[in-house]
């Protein structure tokens, strides 16, 4: 029998995964996703399309500079695959919405770019009993993991426990190298379709990182508790 055939793609089409934030990450996501075949695709997020972010968010086109980040990604992923169901949330994910939206999903691709954001992506998930992929990226180095897969797991607070320390760093990046979100954005799609098919041994509890400039890549276990 072969690892992936017409039962896991089946599995895909009746499978809802939520992308918040169709950035970097979540542009090379989502186009992935769609021409996979996930049956559900949600994305999120509250932004206009910027050209200075065209060299990595490639989803979308200099035409449509100051437009809807959600808005056109859905359009343009319709006309990849039709058959796809998108839900589109043209806002951010709150404390408020958090619940009632991600309980409506099996997974969520976390392709955010904030430490807020990824907290309540985590500790919603954690409370729903949901699995999330998380994806970051910074200069030319990029993480992976999948937290609260099959409980008990490791999850985000697993690898940052102190949320207060973190977030009053702010974000230290000064620049993203234009490949790298596909890198890793390509990494998060494979493992939400290994989790979803069951097919393959998904990034469990595990750290995951690259380094562009050298190739060098590297895991770590993450304790569960």
């Amino acid at each position: 029998m072969e690892p992936f055939g017409e039962e896991a793609q089946a599995k895909l089409k009746a499978a809802k995964v939520l992308v918040v934030g169709i950035g970097g990450l979540g542009s090379v996501a989502s186009l992935y996703l769609t021409a996979a075949g996930f049956g559900t695709v949600g994305i999120m997020d509250d932004d206009t399309v910027a050209v200075h972010n065209l060299q990595r968010q490639i989803l979308y086109r200099e035409d449509e500079v100051g437009l809807s980040k959600a808005q056109r990604a859905e359009e343009t992923l319709h006309r990849l695959n039709s058959n796809v169901k998108l839900i589109t949330y043209n806002h951010r994910l709150t404390p408020e919405n958090a619940a009632e939206i991600i309980s409506g999903y099996d997974l969520v691709l976390d392709c955010t770019d904030n430490y807020a954001a990824r907290y309540l992506i985590n500790d919603t998930c954690v409370k729903l009993g949901k699995p999330f992929i998380y994806g970051t990226i910074g200069d030319t180095k990029g993480q992976l993991a999948v937290f609260n897969y099959l409980p008990p797991a490791a999850n985000y607070r697993t690898l940052y426990p102190n949320q207060a320390a973190l977030e009053s760093q702010g974000n230290r990046n000064k620049g993203v190298m234009g490949v790298l979100p596909a890198v890793i954005a390509s990494l998060q799609v494979n493992e939400a379709v290994k989790i979803i098919t069951g097919v393959g041994t998904p990034l469990k509890d595990t750290l995951f990182t690259i380094d562009l400039l050298t190739n060098d890549t590297m895991k770590f276990h993450l304790p569960v508790k």
